[in-house]
């Protein structure tokens, strides 16, 4: 069983910065993908920015160039470094995480908050 606890979410201003953290417990290999995703109110989940295990990326088109997903893998952790928050970024995030042999993730985080306001 795999166990993700995300951290890091909060209250911030349009323009600032929140870097989220997800800690997984369990097997490494349930963590081959990693990913953040989305959700506000009224709408559907979606998939923010993944990584895998050899460290290949890919991002939503509303954040490129302003979100940043990492991971240590000796750490059990992945991150999403935020920058130049919109309000419409304004969602609870989850961190997700599958194993190779799967399409969709397995495991879920409880998700963290993120609001973004003045």
């Amino acid at each position: 069983q795999v166990q993700l606890v995300e951290s890091g979410g909060g209250l911030v201003q349009p323009g600032g910065s929140l870097r989220l953290s997800c800690v997984a417990s369990g097997n490494i290999a349930s963590m081959y993908y990693m990913g953040w995703y989305r959700q506000a109110p009224g709408n559907q989940r979606e998939l923010v920015a993944s990584i895998t295990s050899a460290g290949s990326t890919n991002y939503v088109d509303s954040v490129k160039a302003r979100f940043t997903i990492s991971r240590d893998n000796a750490k059990k952790t992945v991150y999403l470094q935020m920058n130049s928050l919109k309000v419409e970024d304004m969602a609870v995030y989850y961190c997700a995480s599958r194993r190779l042999i799967r399409t969709t993730p397995e495991y879920w985080g409880q998700g963290t908050q993120v609001t973004v306001s003045s």
